[in-house]
């Protein structure tokens, strides 16, 4: 006779619902990549193109999101539906943050992004 000294543990949700919550939200961190896309190509296609920190910044604004959801749905995906859904919400919110201190940034020292 085996017994198994610890007992597995079931995913909170069913998969379905993980799928769709992720979907939900997922769609929103997507638009947070769309809109870094289209600030990089109009700072990058403008008369003075941008240097390597302004690759730098501007690509890290692009790739953020991306991470940020995976991080925050490896932290979530094994809880329970409001669990996980306040921790894509707060993935989502920090990712706001980002984006707005880059706009900020580039507002206010766009010249150091600028040049070749």
């Amino acid at each position: 006779m085996t017994t198994d000294a610890a007992p597995r543990r079931r995913a909170a949700l069913p998969v379905w619902l993980v799928a769709t919550v992720s979907a939900f939200f997922g769609l929103f961190y997507a638009y947070a990549v769309w809109a870094a896309v289209g600030f990089l190509i109009s700072q990058a296609s403008g008369p003075l193109g941008l240097n390597g920190y302004g690759w730098f910044v501007l690509i890290l604004a692009v790739v953020f999101p991306a991470i940020a959801f995976a991080i925050a749905f490896a932290i979530g995906w094994r809880r329970r539906l409001l669990p996980f859904a306040a921790i894509l919400l707060t993935g989502l919110g920090v990712t706001a943050v980002f984006w707005v201190n880059v706009l900020g940034y580039a507002a206010a020292y766009g010249a150091q992004l600028l040049g070749s």
